[in-house]
C-alpha cells in the first residue's frame, strides 16, 4: 500500500538522522570486461587503474573466463562475470561479446580501447544526476546495513536491484603463457564478489543487511533490473 505523505516525511527524517559511515558520494560506474589472456586488453586495464585513482568514478575490472582455453587461465576470472557480460549483450540485442569491452553506467557499451568515448560517456552519466540517496551503517557483528531512498520528485522503475560488490584494489600478475606471455600486468579494482542484497520497487526505504568480506573494498550499486541503467553507486569508505 502506498505510504501517506506524513509517513514518507517521517521515514526521510529518520533516514537522514541515522548514524552512518562517512557521507557517501555518488560515483559513475565503469565496468571493464577483460582477460589476462587477451592481447588487446592491457591498455584498457591501464585505463581502469588510472580511473581507480579518482574519487568520482567506480571502475571495476570483471575478468571473464572464455579466454582461458588459449593457454592461460585468468587467475581472477569468474563465470559470473561472463554471465553478466552476456546479460548486457542481450539487453543490447547483440549476439556477441568482446574483450576489452566497457559498460558505462550500465547503459552505454564501448567495444575496444576508446578512452575519449569512455570519458564522454562518463561526463554524460555524471550530468544526468543521481535519483537515489543511500546510507551505510556498520552493525555490531561487523556487517553492513544499507538503506536507499528515492530523492523527492524522482520517478524510479518498479524493478531495481541493490547489489554489494567486493573488489581487490590492486594486484600484479606475471603472465607465463597465452597472448600476453612474458608480461607482468598490474590490475586494479578486480571484482571478487557481486552479492544481491535485494530488489526494490523504488518506493519507501530499501533496508538490507549483509556480512561484509574481511578484506578488499566494497561498493553498493543500485541498478535497473536487466541489467540496465545504474541509478546510483557509492563506495563504502
Amino acid at each position: 500500500m502506498p505510504l501517506r505523505p506524513f509517513a514518507i516525511l517521517a521515514l526521510m527524517i529518520s533516514f537522514a538522522s541515522a548514524p552512518a559511515l562517512a557521507e557517501p558520494r555518488p560515483v559513475v560506474v565503469v565496468e571493464l570486461f577483460t582477460s589476462q589472456g587477451c592481447a588487446s586488453c592491457p591498455p584498457a586495464d591501464a585505463l581502469i587503474a588510472e580511473l581507480a585513482k579518482r574519487d568520482d568514478v567506480l571502475p571495476l575490472a570483471l575478468h571473464v573466463d572464455y579466454w582461458d582455453y588459449i593457454g592461460w587461465a585468468d587467475s581472477f576470472a569468474r563465470p559470473e562475470n561472463t554471465a553478466r557480460q552476456k546479460a548486457y549483450a542481450r539487453m543490447a540485442h547483440s549476439g556477441s561479446i568482446y574483450t576489452p569491452q566497457i559498460v558505462v553506467g550500465g547503459a552505454d557499451q564501448v567495444v575496444g580501447f576508446k578512452p575519449m568515448r569512455v570519458a564522454d560517456l562518463m561526463q554524460a552519466q555524471r550530468a544526468a544526476g543521481v535519483p537515489v540517496e543511500i546510507r551505510f551503517d556498520r552493525t555490531e557483528d561487523g556487517g553492513l546495513r544499507v538503506r536507499c531512498l528515492a530523492h523527492p520528485g524522482a520517478e524510479l522503475p518498479a524493478a531495481i536491484n541493490v547489489d554489494l560488490v567486493g573488489y581487490l584494489g590492486q594486484a600484479a600478475v606475471e603472465i607465463i603463457h597465452g597472448e600476453n606471455a612474458g608480461k607482468t600486468i598490474t590490475y586494479a579494482n578486480i571484482v571478487q564478489s557481486w552479492e544481491r542484497l535485494g530488489t526494490w520497487d523504488g518506493r519507501g526505504v530499501f533496508d538490507a543487511t549483509a556480512q561484509a568480506p574481511g578484506t578488499g573494498m566494497l561498493a553498493v550499486i543500485v541498478q535497473v533490473r536487466g541489467p540496465g541503467r545504474v541509478l546510483a553507486a557509492f563506495k563504502v569508505e
